[in-house]
């Protein structure tokens, strides 16, 4: 039996997004063991997922190189047949480099990928415009294929069970936050969206515990009453299962976007400082990206988006008109 590592500690959204490679190592080799390894606070995404043997989890916030250690005695003695690492930092270089596995693969910009069995480049270079679920995959091309799986979350019976008192009319979610500022959707343009939408729907507010009073602040400054806070009350697996029930999944370009992807939920990913070509677009059968129409220089300010606009203005925000997002859902199929 093969036995596989993956290894991905960042975000949540980039733990959804390297859900791809546990479906292309099933695929593959259906009987082969396959573990993941992700920080704290993110091994619930991967509950239920009938393709992995065992979750691995790195504790960043407490004791975290005497838990790096651990982990890496832990998985020097499961003999791993290879180890995938998606993360470009030291950490999880160690963890590779010195894994014991018969092959160790992972990006060039990890600083010890000269360590690795095999490097593969990774570039954010926006001509080439490649999808992320695109470059990890490179990392197991040469012993699969060159097609990327989707994303795959599994959302429990009981998590479908637990949303659907929610979905017993017309609805929409909105998720108004993000980790970082620039991404976000201003709330004064989120208000004005939920003002115009049509009454008949419920509009049910998204995120996490640190989000609720930002998603409180917006339904209740908004003249439509229509909405409700959800933020907080649901965990990700039920956000991902009430979202494939809606009718459309408005988001910024961050983790609940790729939520929606995994559950080939209808979605349209609003994108101000960031921009598609970096390759973090939605995957859904029915997808949308809005943007500010304005041809601005200052965008993209960065990779990941920023604490505050640099220029003051946050015009790749407010430049983005309601009624465009508003076409996204009108005109859907």
């Amino acid at each position: 039996m093969q036995k596989f590592l993956i290894i991905q500690t960042a975000f949540i959204g980039d733990v959804v997004l390297a859900t791809s490679l546990v479906e292309k190592l099933h695929q593959f080799f259906p009987g082969a063991a396959i573990d993941f390894l992700v920080r704290k606070g993110n091994e619930s995404l991967l509950s239920n997922n009938p393709n992995l043997r065992d979750v691995l989890i790195w504790d960043k916030k407490k004791n975290k190189n005497k838990n790096l250690l651990a982990l890496l005695k832990k998985i020097r003695a499961s003999k791993y047949d290879k180890v995938i690492n998606l993360q470009r930092y030291l950490a999880t270089g160690i963890l590779t480099a010195f894994s014991g596995a018969t092959e160790t693969i992972g990006f060039d910009k990890n600083p010890l990928s000269f360590l690795f069995s095999k490097k593969i480049q990774h570039s954010f270079n926006i001509s080439e415009a490649k999808h992320e679920i695109d470059k990890n995959n490179a990392l197991i091309s040469h012993f699969t294929n060159t097609v990327a799986a989707r994303p795959v979350l599994y959302p429990s019976v009981a998590d479908v069970d637990s949303i659907k008192p929610y979905t017993t009319s017309p609805f929409v979610t909105m998720t108004p936050s993000s980790v970082w500022f620039t991404k976000k959707y201003p709330v004064e343009k989120w208000i004005d969206l939920i003002n115009k939408f049509d009454p008949s729907y419920t509009i049910y507010l998204l995120g996490g515990k640190d989000n609720a009073d930002e998603c409180n602040q917006i339904a209740e400054k908004a003249i439509n009453k229509n909405s409700r806070v959800l933020a907080g009350k649901l965990s990700f697996l039920q956000s991902a299962a009430l979202m494939k029930h809606a009718a459309m999944n408005f988001v910024n370009d961050s983790g609940p976007m790729h939520f929606a992807s995994a559950v080939n939920a209808p979605v349209t990913a609003i994108f101000c400082s960031t921009i598609p070509a970096f390759g973090y677009t939605p995957l859904s059968d029915v997808s949308y990206i809005v943007e500010t129409k304005e041809l601005l220089t200052c965008r993209p300010c960065g990779l990941h988006g920023k604490k505050a606009c640099p220029l003051g203005h946050f015009k790749c925000g407010f430049g983005i008109e309601t009624e465009q997002i508003l076409d996204t859902f009108v005109n859907k199929p």
